[in-house]
């Protein structure tokens, strides 16, 4: 299969489910490019965008994976694919 670019958004509101995020992530580092952490500590959240390349079918699982523990939203934008023109 075709491997793609994505990002995935992931917002943690429960900082108790950190140590799962970053576990789930390390699952799937070899399609990890690069990753960016904001704490907001005032608002008690944290923000981490992750660039992934990798089959849909993988990305779709992690953003998946993420997106099922409590208290923490995670969705993927990928890049658009070239039409055959």
């Amino acid at each position: 299969m075709k491997k793609r670019i994505a990002i995935v958004g992931i917002i943690i509101e429960d900082s108790s489910q950190n140590k799962n995020v970053q576990e789930i992530l390390h699952q799937y580092g070899e399609f990890i490019l690069g990753r960016m952490g904001i704490p907001r500590v005032e608002e008690g959240i944290n923000i981490i965008s992750v660039v992934v390349r990798a089959e849909q079918k993988e990305i779709a699982a992690l953003s998946g994976k993420l997106g099922n523990l409590k208290n923490v939203t995670a969705k993927a934008v990928y890049k658009q694919e070239k039409s055959d023109e």
